[in-house]
């Protein structure tokens, strides 16, 4: 078919990869880093930094784009286009009192699950939307139009057309689109700002948002969780686990799951499938804490742990160092116990420090396997899934097979197969409801094998003590 890219606009930069259409082969890659931000932006900065990543010729040939982008940003837009403030990001904290107060205006976590699949967070669209009213309410009145990063960038590429697109994986993490109708909620939007305002066009998953003058194919786009998912070939049966600080387990389902306590968050992938997505507060900073109290590093703590053995000799370390989403503890601290004189030793502790952090992530995986999602497999990602401890400790205690794939830039990739697919499905050679069949990464396979009882154990110590702790934390 030719020669498509994808370019995936994060927080911090942006990455193109070009790719042949039909094998997926990466040809070429550009990279560029953003000017730095905090809680806002300035989406001018996005396109000189695309500019600087697609240099040298990058595109050359190129006949599809697909682009992939920071989630949970905010563009409002005046009835002209022109920005109204600068783009609120996904790392503003400040909208967390909005988020309550917009929880409790419609009646609760389970109404807002009920109506768009997702309770209030500061990080979600319609937080900020109640935040900008009551503390910018002459920027609110002037907001007309709301965009994401994303939709902003596509609509830039394409010269700023009347229409304005998305998909629906972006819609679904706006709070104010429904995964299980399909359709945006503009009542909700009018709780949030005060007033109705102009929502781009939700697209079909191949469906193209247009062509630039010079006839380039741009595709939908899609938010950076669906790219990623996307561009790593994950479907049903499938998990991915994402180290970061914090953590979140999503996975391939075919229908949204409303949660009236607002463990899940019930995205749409890029396929036209679901996304049910459950975050942890809580990940690899419980490894970095505890290396920093051992005096060491991510490697060295991975070192110590694999001296223990499983059960870290009694030690159970509840990980909810900063509060924690799962299970819904915002105002608790961790807890370790189990403490004896024999196994007061670094290598014990560490050992306490994986096996806490991969038990919290299981609990989110069980989370949506009690809600019926199968997983057969488990993708771990994130420069943590490749220390050895993480590698020895997690088959066992998922209860399944992980994945660790080779590191690539997932999201980029991700969003040049969906540029891959409009242009095929355009050229008549693939049809809108199956993508290309990319081959994916050599990555390596992890079983569970005999230490699966092992590790079943430990996660039934491990749930024994969280129930002591904080009884009927999962509101069983």
């Amino acid at each position: 078919m030719g020669i498509v890219a994808g370019l995936d606009s994060s927080s911090e930069s942006t990455r193109i990869v070009v790719c042949d259409a039909d094998t997926g082969a990466v040809l070429r890659q550009g990279y560029a880093p953003h000017p730095p931000s905090a809680a806002e932006g300035d989406p001018q900065g996005w396109l000189i930094s695309l500019g600087e990543a697609a240099a040298g010729g990058l595109l050359e040939g190129v006949q599809a784009i697909g682009v992939s982008a920071q989630q949970h940003g905010l563009l409002t837009l005046d009835a002209g286009g022109v920005l109204v403030r600068p783009a609120l990001l996904g790392n503003d904290r400040r909208a967390q009192a909005s988020a309550a107060d917009l929880t409790e205006a419609l009646g609760g976590r389970a109404a807002w699950a009920q109506a768009v699949g997702t309770v209030p967070q500061a990080s979600l669209a319609v937080a900020k939307l109640r935040w900008l009213a009551r503390n910018e309410p002459e920027s609110a009145t002037r907001t007309a139009m709301l965009l994401q990063p994303h939709e902003w960038l596509v609509w830039q590429l394409l010269g700023r057309p009347v229409r304005r697109t998305t998909d629906r994986g972006a819609a679904s993490a706006t709070g104010y689109w429904s995964a299980a109708t399909g359709g945006w909620r503009p009542d909700l939007v009018e709780l949030a700002l005060g007033h109705q305002a102009a929502l781009p066009d939700v697209l079909a998953p191949a469906e193209p948002a247009g062509h630039t003058p010079e006839g380039l194919l741009i595709s939908a786009g899609t938010g950076e969780t669906m790219a990623a998912a996307f561009g790593l070939g994950v479907g049903p049966g499938d998990a991915v686990v994402s180290l970061g600080a914090s953590g979140s387990v999503f996975a391939v389902h075919h229908q949204a799951l409303a949660d009236p306590q607002g463990t899940i968050t019930s995205f749409a992938d890029a396929t036209g499938m679901h996304l049910p997505v459950v975050h942890t507060q809580n990940a690899v900073r419980v490894l970095r804490g505890t290396a920093e109290l051992l005096g060491t590093d991510l490697a060295g703590l991975s070192e110590l742990a694999l001296r223990s053995s499983w059960g870290a000799y009694g030690m159970v370390l509840l990980p909810y160092l900063e509060g924690e989403r799962t299970p819904h503890l915002p105002h608790t601290a961790g807890t370790l116990t189990g403490l004896r004189r024999e196994s007061m030793k670094p290598e014990h502790l560490a050992r306490a420090a994986f096996e806490g952090m991969l038990c919290g992530l299981t609990d989110a995986l069980d989370v949506l396997r009690g809600r019926g999602v199968v997983v057969r497999r488990v993708f771990l990602l994130g420069a943590a899934a490749e220390l050895p401890a993480v590698q020895a400790l997690a088959p066992a205690l998922f209860g399944t097979q992980v994945v660790v794939p080779q590191p690539a830039d997932w999201a980029a990739l991700g969003a040049a197969r969906q540029a891959a697919w409009s242009l095929g499905v355009q050229h008549g050679v693939l049809s809108p409801q199956e993508p290309p069949h990319w081959p994916y990464g050599a990555g390596q396979v992890y079983e569970p094998g005999e230490e699966l009882p092992a590790g079943q154990a430990v996660r039934q110590q491990y749930g024994t003590v969280r129930e002591q702790t904080h009884p009927g934390a999962f509101g069983q």
